[in-house]
């Protein structure tokens, strides 16, 4: 801002020094040498008031012109046609066209200037104008690409927003999942007797693993947005190996012909189901049956049901915020309450 009011005043001393100089070297009448300074100074307040400034140097240059003939080009007049093609907004630009033109017809008549007058100043004030068009137009640009410049920002950041979001829901998954599955194996594993102690803590060693392998994903996805060597991410064909390892009485059905669907579609079905299951096992109490439905309609449908308590995972932890999140992402829908015996999870999402 310092500088454009240095430029101003550079520029205003420039016209001024330009219009008055020959007036006084010339040693012309004072009430010339004030119609010269009248005709450049205001050009110092061009930014604030283009019209007004332009109507001023105007009128003070057509009656220098009128009593005086002129000794060089209309400088402030010139800057001021400048100034309001380039700052002034686009219907005031429009009416100020003929004015402009009959303000220097006018100065160009009354004096009885010969005929090659007409053509240079005619072209001054019109190279003039096109230079401030083309100042507002360079300015329109800037300021476009500064706006989308903007909006890129922010569309990256709420996409940086929503990979945290999704980086921190599949942690939350995986560690609530994993780790309780080992905490149940683990309590249950004295009660399998000597004989079977080493199958049980094969299985935690399997969870730790797979909770490991996933977590491994997660962070090189943090690290160059791919999955690692061996750390793809968990979807639809895994679901099988989840439900059998859950650490509940669970089943896998699967109703209709499976159908193409996109990856944050197959990761969402699986983290759906893997929350919903650790919600049964923290919160359900006693089971007897978990089913786990997977149903090909218009849309992906998966359910999860359980025989249990019900109603607990509404009210307790992140759970079932995440799962609609995770829906809401790739398009779809969660909704969850108590089902006809226990606790209920539908999930809807988009298919291909």
């Amino acid at each position: 801002m310092r500088d454009v009011r240095t430029a101003d005043r550079v520029l205003a001393a420039a016209v001024t020094a330009a219009t008055v100089a020959p007036a006084v070297w010339a040693a012309r009448p004072w009430w010339v040498v004030a119609l010269a300074l009248l005709a450049s100074v205001p050009v110092l307040w061009r930014r604030r008031a283009p019209l007004l400034v332009g109507l001023v140097v105007g009128l003070a240059m057509t009656a220098l012109v009128v009593w005086q003939k002129p000794l060089l080009l209309p400088w402030g007049p010139l800057v001021a046609v400048y100034t309001i093609a380039a700052l002034s907004r686009p219907l005031l630009r429009l009416l100020s066209v003929p004015l402009l033109a009959a303000a220097v017809y006018v100065s160009i008549v009354l004096p009885g200037e010969d005929s090659d007058v007409y053509p240079l100043l005619g072209t001054a004030f019109t190279a003039a104008f096109a230079l401030g068009m083309a100042e507002q137009a360079r300015r329109a640009q800037a300021a476009e690409h500064a706006e989308r410049a903007r909006r890129l920002e922010q569309e990256r950041a709420a996409a940086a927003a929503g990979e945290r979001a999704r980086i921190a829901r599949d942690m939350h998954d995986v560690l609530t999942h994993s780790v309780g599955l080992m905490v149940v194996q683990a309590e249950a594993a004295p009660l399998a007797g000597p004989d079977r102690a080493d199958e049980a803590f094969g299985r935690i060693a399997d969870t730790g693993r797979g909770a490991l392998a996933q977590l491994r994903a997660i962070l090189d996805a943090l690290r160059d947005d791919e999955a690692g060597p061996g750390g793809a991410q968990p979807d639809l064909a895994t679901l099988p190996d989840l439900v059998r390892d859950c650490g509940l009485p669970a089943a896998l059905t699967v109703d209709g012909e499976p159908r193409a669907v996109a990856p944050d579609v197959g990761v969402a079905a699986y983290r759906i189901v893997q929350e919903a299951l650790t919600n049964v096992r923290k919160h359900a109490g006693p089971v007897g049956a978990v089913t786990v439905a997977v149903r090909w309609r218009d849309a992906l449908e998966i359910e999860v049901a359980d025989d249990g308590r019900g109603g607990g995972p509404a009210a307790s932890g992140h759970g079932l915020a995440g799962m609609r999140e995770r829906a809401a992402a790739c398009g779809g829908a969660v909704r969850a309450g108590p089902g006809p015996r226990g606790f209920t999870v539908l999930a809807r999402l988009p298919v291909e």
